[in-house]
Parts: structure tokens; C-alpha cells; sequence
């Protein structure tokens, strides 16, 4: 349950006049925050939010808190104590939800509270975030955890940005299609029907059936899109609710010839990334492997992982277990996985894995890309020419129509 908000008045040694808006278990917590850094309360309210149907909750982008991990630990690694780093980064942020959630974040923390707790409060920072925290504060070493941080969610975001860029020119040309016909069959069609009205003689199938449609657009149009994005609606709410359905899902994707290569190779990318960052850390190796089953987003990564995770605990070997799962973990990952168990050095031996998937996944977009393009320049053309050309074949066959 998320903890409630409450907005603050009061006077610090200095006689300043100081406001902001924490959380807190209640106004008793707020009143002992605000004592711990030497802060006079004089007004504390509570904030009564709208029910969550109704409430907008400002968005704050996970390149925001990259940039901010990437800031506090260039800071920390400079000698600037924690407290004050978080105040230079307050002052310096310039959107109100990002510059309330460090002020909060510097306010625990001023109080007492440990980094990785005072994070835990906010939702942008999940489990795999606050306990790398918790392992830097553990071992002195906060800086180097941050910094490790910073380099993981900037890889991820790579990779997650070309997984992007794939999707970018084909939706763009779809959306332009889709609005060329629109305008086509909403005002174009309609001003030649009238004209072939005139003409008093049988028009081209193709023609009619262009007729037809606009006609059918322009009755139940809006209708039928009104429709259609309810159902995906629905549909993806039914889909997150039914586990069943996105195990299948997801099985049928990952057996795709080309689609379920790259889902494939990014899973392993971002899985391999995760567990070096995580087993370099100091974690213990069945410790990252339940922080890393959800990074994924895939049901059958998550059920593997926990199935290896349950194995190692009994005393097994990683690179075996993996092999025990060759449909998800591709058997270069299991033979990586046993050099570095072998030698030691099975960080190094997961960075390499993870950097060869990133590899793979950018040059499979790559080839992506270069295979959609004319498809999707294709089907334009059949689309958006074959109407034009039905508008335009009676007035080409004007002389045997009149």
C-alpha cells in the first residue's frame, strides 16, 4: 500500500522559511523527518489525491532516473557527501516531479534512513535498483555500485531504443496510409461518384467496389474504429489477467522464424546484462538469479530462471541447469556459462554474452528494417495507387461509358 503524501511548512536554524511534500506512514513520521534535519514544522497537511481512476500521476522517464544515477555518481565518486550531492542535484533538476521525488529522496536520507530504503519508496526505483544500492552501501563502495547502475540502464536503453527505431518507419508509414485513405474515401470518393452519376452507364468492378467502401466508411466508419480500438482495449486487459493466454502468446512468438530470433536474443541480452551486473555486485549468484527472472518480460525466461535458481540452491551447476532449458538458453550462453564457472570468471564470461545478443539484436533490426521497407512501401502503393486508379479508370474509359 503507497504510503500518503503530506505537505510541510517550517523554519530551519537559520530562521528560512522552508515547504515541500513527503511520505510518510503519518503526520508523526513527517514531524520526526523534519526534526532529524533540524527543521521546525509549522503546518503539516495531508494531500487527498483523487481515486486512482481519476488521478494523473506526472511521468517521470527512466532516461531520467539513468541521468540521475549517472549525476549522483559522478558526484559521490568526486568526494561529495551523499546529502549534498542529492541537493546539487535537486537545484539543478528542472521538472517538478523528478526535482520533488530527489528533494524527498535527500529529506529521508538527511534523516538517517539508508539510500536503497529511501529509494524503496518510489516506485521508479525497483528491486534490482535498490539492492545494488544496498550492496554499495554494504561494502563502502556506493560510487562503484552507482556507477555500474548507470552503465546497465544506459546498455538497456540502447538496446531497447533499437528495438524502436524497428517500429518507427513502418507505424509512421501505416499511419499515413491510413490517413491518406481516410481523406480518400471521406471527401475524394464521394465528389466522383457524383461525376460517374452523371455518366448514366455501367461502372468498372473495381471502381464499384471503391464506391462501396466509401460508402460503408462514411456510414459506419467512425463506428468501426470506435470499435476496434475498445476491443484492443479489452483485449489487453484480458491478456494481462490471464496468464495462460500470454504463456501461449509467447510461446507462439519465441517459434516465429524471424520475430521470435530477435524476442529471443533480446530476452538473453538483457538477461545475461542483468546477472553479471548483479553477480559482479557480490550478490550472491541464487540471489541475482530471482532479481533477474523478471527483467525479461517473458513468462518462460521467468519459470526457467526460477527453476535454475531452485536447482543451484541444491548444490547444482548453472551451465548444467541452463542446458536443462535449451528451448529459452541458447547452448552458446550454457557453454560461456560453464568456461566461466570453470575459470572464475563468470561475470566476464555473462558481459560477453550480453554484449554478442546486443550485437545480434541490432544487426537483426538492421535486416529488419532493410526487408519491411519496400514491403511497406508496397502495399502503399498497392493501396493508395489501386484506389486512385479506380477513381480514374471510367474517365479513362470515358469514350466506351458515355
Amino acid at each position: 500500500m503507497d504510503e500518503p503524501e503530506f505537505l510541510w511548512r517550517g523554519y530551519d536554524r537559520e530562521a528560512r522559511l522552508l515547504s515541500g511534500k513527503t511520505k510518510a506512514t503519518d503526520k508523526q513520521a513527517v514531524i520526526s523527518l523534519l526534526h532529524a534535519q533540524r527543521i521546525r514544522p509549522t503546518h503539516i497537511r495531508r494531500l487527498r489525491h483523487l481515486p486512482k481512476v481519476l488521478r494523473f500521476k506526472p511521468r517521470i522517464r527512466s532516461t531520467d532516473i539513468t541521468r540521475l544515477t549517472r549525476q549522483l555518481a559522478t558526484l559521490l565518486e568526486s568526494g561529495v557527501p551523499l546529502v549534498q550531492a542529492l541537493d546539487i542535484i535537486a537545484r539543478g533538476v528542472r521538472r517538478p516531479a523528478l526535482k520533488s521525488l530527489v528533494k524527498d529522496i535527500r529529506i529521508r536520507v538527511e534523516g538517517g534512513m539508508a539510500l536503497h530504503r529511501a529509494l524503496s519508496h518510489h516506485e521508479e526505483f525497483g528491486a534490482f535498483y535498490c539492492q545494488l544500492a544496498a550492496a554499495g552501501e554494504l561494502a563502502g563502495m556506493l560510487d562503484t555500485m552507482l556507477i555500474r547502475l548507470a552503465n546497465h540502464r544506459e546498455t538497456a536503453e540502447d538496446l531497447r531504443r533499437t528495438l524502436r527505431s524497428a517500429l518507427v518507419y513502418p507505424t509512421a508509414v501505416l499511419v499515413i496510409a491510413l490517413s491518406v485513405m481516410i481523406f480518400l474515401l471521406t471527401f475524394v470518393v464521394p465528389a466522383f461518384e457524383n461525376i460517374f452519376a452523371s455518366f448514366n452507364a455501367e461502372l468498372p468492378t473495381l471502381t464499384l467496389h471503391v464506391i462501396a467502401l466509401s460508402r460503408a466508411w462514411q456510414h459506419m466508419g467512425w463506428s468501426f474504429l470506435a470499435g476496434v480500438v475498445a476491443a484492443l482495449f479489452v483485449v489487453n486487459r484480458v491478456w494481462k489477467r490471464q496468464p495462460q493466454l500470454q504463456w501461449l502468446t509467447q510461446a507462439l512468438l519465441l517459434r516465429l522464424p524471424v520475430v521470435g530470433r530477435l524476442i529471443r536474443h533480446t530476452c538473453l541480452a538483457r538477461w545475461s546484462r542483468t546477472l553479471a551486473t548483479l553477480f559482479a555486485s557480490g550478490i550472491p549468484l541464487t540471489e541475482a538469479l530471482d532479481a533477474t527472472q523478471n527483467v525479461t518480460g517473458n513468462l518462460h525466461y521467468q519459470a526457467a530462471t526460477l527453476s535454475v535458481k531452485s536447482q543451484l540452491i541444491r548444490g547444482q551447476s548453472l551451465a548444467l541447469e541452463l542446458a536443462e532449458h535449451e528451448t529459452v538458453f541458447s547452448h552458446m550462453l550454457v557453454q560461456m556459462c560453464a568456461i566461466g564457472e570453470e575459470s572464475g570468471m563468470l561475470e566476464s564470461m555473462l558481459e560477453k554474452s550480453a554484449l554478442h545478443y546486443e550485437n545480434e539484436v541490432g544487426a537483426t533490426v538492421a535486416r529488419l528494417t532493410t526487408l519491411v521497407e519496400p514491403m511497406v512501401m508496397l502495399s502503399l502503393g498497392v493501396l493508395i495507387g489501386g484506389t486512385v486508379i479506380a477513381l480514374y479508370l471510367p474517365i479513362f474509359q470515358l469514350g466506351q461509358v458515355i
